[in-house]
């Protein structure tokens, strides 16, 4: 590895309304061309996030990463009313780590080279590409978060995962990414989210927003004529030092964007966190690996309940369609 590291360069930007809830699609298109008066490089993470490749703009605007942060946010307060939580770090990955670490308001900065050491004690799971089965067979070997797998010699982990996952795994643990910030970019993952007017123990309603959730994304899927490989819930909590946030990942049986396999997922998803009695503040929910329904594979089912309620969705997407969101929608979120 190299010694000559790059200063932080790229941002990761997730924007919340003031007083809670997401940018709207004319807002959010708002912020885009905000970041696009700093620099050309953004790629659009929507519904509430962007990457910026800034690197260009640090000399012209006199600033390191976090001031130029800092001036973002502020604009981005008084033109839209949206504050912003952001992450600065050298490469894609990181930044998008340390925007989930950073507060509304507030900018976490990676800084060149201390890659390694901002993922050390994260889990395992918090590595992007890293799903439950991989997390699984890691574990079984006592690799269970990204410093012991920074550790772990390279032929260690190609033995276990196989060559290529393998070299992926340690570089990323070592906090190498070498994907790029590419303009435009078509979404790789959507998500939404609900957040809860006061802390929520009631499990039933924290179900009821999995479910919302799941409908949303799938509802806009279907539109885009896409499928998801994976699902990933996160969950904001109280505990101790104030809040914290649990997110964890599966991967579909077949990508789909179906939304009651999407709502069954969610759910075992949600009951392996073990939050019984947890107060909850905000459910989140991102649907992964999008790709363009033709091109999924799809497998052949006999099951005349799942072929009917594949019927029915289709038939509520063009209600909806014709007469908006709300014109159809489950029982148990209508109650």
């Amino acid at each position: 590895m190299s010694d000559t590291y790059e200063e932080p360069g790229i941002l990761y930007l997730r924007f919340r309304k003031v007083g809670g809830g997401l940018p709207d699609s004319a807002g959010y298109a708002g912020l885009l061309a905000l970041l696009g008066a700093f620099t050309p490089v953004v790629e659009a993470a929507p519904p509430d996030g962007a990457l910026a490749d800034v690197r260009g703009a640090l000399r012209y605007f006199g600033r390191d990463a976090a001031g130029l942060a800092a001036v973002i946010r502020v604009r981005a307060l008084a033109l839209h009313g949206v504050d912003c939580a952001i992450g600065a770090a050298e490469n894609p990955m990181l930044a998008r780590m340390a925007a989930r670490r950073a507060a509304p308001g507030a900018t976490s900065v990676v800084p060149g080279g201390g890659g390694a050491a901002f993922l050390a004690a994260e889990p395992v799971v918090a590595l992007d590409g890293v799903g439950a089965a991989t997390a699984r067979t890691l574990c079984g070997y006592g690799l269970d978060s990204v410093g012991r797998i920074a550790a772990a010699p390279l032929a260690t982990l190609q033995r276990i995962t196989g060559v290529r996952t393998g070299r992926e795994l340690w570089e990323r643990a070592h906090g190498i990414d070498r994907t790029k910030v590419v303009p435009n970019a078509a979404a790789r993952s959507v998500a939404a989210e609900r957040s809860f007017p006061r802390d929520e123990l009631d499990p039933e309603r924290q179900r009821r927003a999995l479910m919302s959730l799941a409908e949303e994304l799938g509802a806009r899927m279907r539109g885009d004529g896409q499928v998801c490989r994976a699902l990933a819930v996160s969950v904001r909590y109280a505990d101790r030092t104030g809040y914290s946030t649990l997110t964890r990942s599966r991967t579909l049986r077949e990508p789909t964007a179906h939304s009651a396999a999407l709502t069954g997922l969610a759910y075992r998803i949600h009951d392996s966190f073990g939050l019984q009695r947890a107060r909850v503040r905000g459910i989140g929910l991102r649907a992964e690996g999008l790709t363009d329904r033709e091109r999924a594979a799809h497998q052949l089912s006999f099951d005349p309940v799942d072929e009917r309620a594949r019927r029915i969705e289709a038939v509520a997407d063009r209600l909806r369609a014709r007469f908006g969101p709300q014109a159809v929608m489950p029982g148990r979120l209508a109650a």
